[in-house]
């Protein structure tokens, strides 16, 4: 028996969260979006998905993998969880709605 996965199930593994922050508000007049995204992907499975997703036009992808952060909380150290951060560049007149009206 074949247990085919619709092609957005992957892609939304791929694809964790938008990253908002003051600096990527900022970015959306550029038209380029902000995503935390697993850190094992490459820049053609994040293209993919996004254009998957949101159904727009992606022409470029930038990656950063972000240093470990050392947490302390009280007497136990520990790190926070290793993540990879991808800046998505849309075409012209091509945008995405992260906060969508009720």
């Amino acid at each position: 028996m074949n247990k085919e996965k619709h092609p957005l199930a992957h892609s939304l593994d791929i694809i964790k969260s938008p990253i908002i922050t003051d600096k990527t508000t900022r970015l959306f007049e550029n038209n380029q979006y902000s995503f935390l995204v697993d850190p094992k992907t490459n820049k053609k499975l994040i293209k993919k998905s996004i254009e998957l997703i949101f159904q727009v036009q992606v022409i470029g992808v930038n990656t950063s993998h972000l240093p470990r952060y050392k947490r302390r909380i009280g007497k136990f150290v520990g790190y926070r969880p290793h993540y990879k951060r991808a800046i998505v560049k849309l075409a012209p007149g091509e945008s995405i709605n992260l906060f969508p009206e009720e």
